[in-house]
C-alpha cells in the first residue's frame, strides 16, 4: 500500500491540528467527513486515517460519488455481470474489515442519499464492519438547510468533521511543498529564482496541491538550465484567459459549438439553482446526458462544474 506523505500537507497550525485530529479519531471506527476545496488532500488525509488505524492491513476502497449514478450505486452495493451473471460485490462488502471513502458525497443522488443512509445503519445485520470515510468541497450543513442533502445521512458521516484549509492561505506551507516538488521532478539539483517564487507565491491555485503538482511538473520536464524562471511557469495567463472565455458579459461573441454547448449548460444550472432536473428539462436533454457533460467539464478542470455540487 502506498504510505501517506505527511509532508505534502505542510506544517500551518491549522494543518497540523488537522493532522492531530486525524490521527486520534483514526483508533476508533466512527465516520469521519473531510471537507476542503479540490486538490487540497482530502482523500490522502482519509487514507492517512485509514493507515493509522488497526483496518491499516485490510482493504481501502474508494467510490468517486461524482461518477455516473448507476455506476456508483454499484460500485457501493455491488451489481451483476450482464454477460456472465457474475456478481460483482460493492465496496461495503468488499472492504468488510476495512475502509471505504464516499468522495464527493455531495454528488449521490437524492434518492440514494436516504437509501444508503438505511444500508449503512444496517451493516451490523449482515455482519459487514467497515469504516466509513466521506470527502466533500461543499458545506453541506447548508445543502441540508436547503433540502439538497439528506439530514440523515448527514448526521451518520459528520459527528467528526476536519477542514482543511487552501493551500493559497498558507505562504509558507506552499514554498516549501513548491520546492519539494522541484526536487521530485528535477533529476539534478535546481533552483527557483525569486521571480519564478514570487509568481508561485501570488497565483490563487484554484484545484491546490494538484495544481501546483502539474504546474511544476510540467515546467521542470524540459528545464536544462538548472533554474526555474518565471517564464518556465505556465500560470497566470492562463488562468486569465479562462476566466474570459467562461464570461459572456460582453454580448454576443464568437465560439465553438462545444463551448456554446457548455455556456449553456452552465446557464441552465444557475437558473435553476442547480437544480439538474429541471435544467435537463429547459435543455431539453435527458438527467443522464446532463450529469454526462457535467461530469466531463468537472474532468476537464472547468471551475465552475468542479465546485458544483
Amino acid at each position: 500500500m502506498e504510505s501517506v506523505r505527511v509532508e505534502l500537507f505542510g506544517k500551518d497550525p491549522k494543518v497540523t491540528k488537522a493532522i492531530s485530529v486525524a490521527r486520534n479519531i483514526s483508533v476508533t471506527k466512527a465516520p469521519v467527513l473531510v471537507v476542503g476545496e479540490t486538490g487540497v488532500g482530502k482523500r490522502a488525509l482519509s487514507r492517512y486515517i485509514h493507515e493509522n488505524s488497526t483496518r491499516a492491513n485490510s482493504s481501502y476502497i474508494c467510490v468517486d460519488c461524482s461518477a455516473d449514478a448507476q455506476t456508483v450505486e454499484n460500485q457501493i452495493l455491488g451489481h451483476r455481470e450482464e454477460e456472465t451473471g457474475r456478481f460483482v460485490k460493492g465496496a461495503l462488502e468488499a472492504a468488510n474489515g476495512g475502509s471505504v471513502v464516499f468522495a464527493n458525497i455531495d454528488c449521490l443522488e437524492d434518492e440514494f442519499q436516504k437509501r444508503l443512509h438505511k444500508i449503512l445503519n444496517e451493516l451490523e445485520d449482515y455482519d459487514i464492519d467497515v469504516r466509513i470515510l466521506a470527502t466533500t468541497t461543499k458545506n453541506l450543513s447548508k445543502l441540508v438547510g436547503s433540502g439538497r442533502f439528506y439530514r440523515g445521512l448527514y448526521t451518520f458521516i459528520s459527528s467528526n468533521a476536519i477542514s482543511l484549509t487552501p493551500l493559497r492561505e498558507r505562504v509558507t506551507d506552499l514554498e516549501e511543498i513548491a520546492r519539494h516538488f522541484v526536487q521530485e521532478f528535477s533529476e539534478d539539483s535546481v533552483s527557483v529564482d525569486s521571480s519564478a517564487m514570487d509568481k508561485i507565491l501570488g497565483h490563487y491555485w484554484t484545484h491546490n496541491v494538484n495544481e501546483l503538482r502539474t504546474v511544476l511538473e510540467n515546467a521542470l520536464e524540459n528545464n536544462s538550465t538548472g533554474v526555474l524562471t518565471e517564464a518556465d511557469l505556465e500560470i497566470g495567463e492562463k488562468k486569465a484567459v479562462s476566466m474570459m472565455s467562461d464570461d459572456d458579459s460582453d454580448g454576443i461573441r464568437l465560439m465553438s459549438l462545444k463551448e456554446a454547448e457548455k455556456l449553456l449548460i452552465k446557464k441552465a444550472l444557475i437558473h435553476t439553482s442547480e437544480n439538474r432536473t429541471q435544467a435537463a428539462k429547459i435543455l431539453g436533454v435527458s438527467i443522464r446526458t446532463l450529469r454526462n457533460k457535467i461530469n466531463e467539464y468537472r474532468n476537464n478542470g472547468s471551475a465552475y462544474f468542479v465546485n458544483l455540487r
